[in-house]
């Protein structure tokens, strides 16, 4: 493909596989609802239509983080081909990580397994590992670094305007620091809307929105090589 349809292929993933994340999301915190396991799990046996919509959704999801990694190594490869490759892998370990599906599926079948044993001292221990594990899944990772990589080959590359490039990086680096914190319980917060989950993922929502458009709309410039022209021709081909 030539690097403008790259470009559109890759604007549109984006808002899809926004789009997607936001009402998996949305799904999830519905299914979840309650306060402690044992209600989180009695959530999700009255709302098993919307946890199986997570399940769904996670195919999707995860297909449209291989396309993203294709099309952004496909963009950025002539800047950096061994960076962008890398930030390929990280893109493919996510959406490889989209196994959140089994989990997802796994919580159903615990709640809704009918056994009269749902509040057992077993039972909600595996609930919480599976609800804590579904909740920041190590796809957030991949994501987070191979963002970090194509951000900084299009700050290298001038591909795009550099303040939204920029805002890339910076947003990707802020996942980066905070996401291992929260793995490690450094961080104690699993709550999907909360004060901390937005201050986290709202400048990479803003960035991601803005760059689809972008893509869509103007496309990328040619990657600028050492020593080239701060101004890099818009490329056509």
């Amino acid at each position: 493909m030539t690097l403008r349809t790259n470009a559109r292929v890759a604007g549109v993933t984006f808002l899809f596989y926004i789009a997607a994340g936001i009402t998996s999301l949305a799904l999830s915190g519905r299914a979840t609802a309650g306060a402690g396991t044992a209600a989180k799990l009695a959530s999700i046996a009255q709302h098993e239509t919307a946890m199986r919509g997570v399940a769904l959704l996670s195919l999707p999801i995860g297909f449209s983080a291989l396309v993203l990694g294709v099309t952004l190594y496909a963009i950025t490869r002539e800047q950096d081909r061994d960076l962008a490759m890398l930030g390929l892998i990280c893109r493919v370990g996510e959406g490889l990580s989209g196994l959140f599906m089994s989990t997802a599926l796994a919580l159903l079948w615990l709640a809704t397994s009918g056994d009269g044993q749902s509040d057992t001292a077993a039972t909600r221990a595996l609930g919480a590992y599976l609800l804590r594990s579904g909740a920041w899944s190590p796809s957030a990772i991949f994501f987070a670094a191979g963002s970090t990589i194509f951000s900084w080959l299009l700050v290298r590359g001038r591909m795009i305007p550099a303040a939204l490039a920029w805002l890339g990086l910076l947003a990707s680096v802020l996942l980066i620091v905070v996401l291992p914190l929260q793995f490690a319980g450094v961080i104690r917060s699993t709550n999907f809307f909360g004060v901390l989950t937005w201050i986290m993922w709202l400048p990479m929502l803003v960035f991601e929105v803005t760059f689809a458009v972008w893509l869509i709309v103007k496309g990328v410039a040619t990657p600028a090589r050492l020593g080239s022209p701060l101004v890099p021709q818009t490329a056509e081909r």
